[in-house]
């Protein structure tokens, strides 16, 4: 019988990401992006309804493409919010767009995929818990990289948000010890 996480069990689109995706070193931008943007909507939401609402999402974000995502214009912005598959926050619409824009103007020097890791000197940190309930909200290192995004320009990425970031694109362990795909089971 397959073991995973509380949170990830009942739910094939929940189990399909805790499985394939959740913890998973990820270096890609336009995931790390894609896995930004997705926490942004997940504030006051359950992952549920974001995963639920992901090809929507990728629909209208052509993908989670940077440079197309930063073109967008307030009237874009407007027609986003008329559509239903998708959340229909505008100051989270317009922390996507405004976050792509960071990303498409990101300065010479290490990528942004390679300044992330950076804080985590490049290999995952690894919360050894016995159950859901010991996995924190945030931590004192998500507390940091926010307020490092926060001066270079992003929005919507408060602590909280910053550390699911932090889970879902694999720079944090938090897979359960019982669960089939923590580390100390493969």
């Amino acid at each position: 019988m397959v073991k995973r996480c509380d949170w990830a069990t009942g739910s094939p689109v929940m189990e399909r990401y805790h499985d394939e995706e959740w913890c998973r070193p990820q270096h890609d931008l336009q995931k790390l992006f894609e896995m930004l943007c997705l926490e942004t909507y997940q504030a006051g939401l359950s992952w549920q309804t974001v995963l639920n609402k992901r090809a929507a999402f990728r629909r209208d974000f052509d993908d989670f493409d940077i440079a197309k995502v930063a073109a967008m214009t307030p009237a874009d912005i407007d027609r986003l919010l008329t559509d239903p598959a998708i959340i229909r926050n505008r100051r989270k619409l317009e922390a996507t767009v405004n976050n792509a824009q960071v990303l498409a103007n990101w300065p010479a020097g290490p990528d942004f995929a390679t300044w992330l890791w950076a804080f985590v000197g490049g290999q995952p940190i690894r919360h050894a818990v016995q159950s859901t309930d010991q996995i924190p909200a945030t931590t004192d290192l998500a507390q940091h990289i926010s307020r490092e995004m926060k001066k270079r320009g992003f929005k919507f990425v408060g602590p909280t948000t910053i550390y699911a970031f932090l889970q879902g694109a694999g720079l944090v362990n938090d897979h359960v010890l019982s669960c089939d795909w923590a580390p100390e089971n493969k």
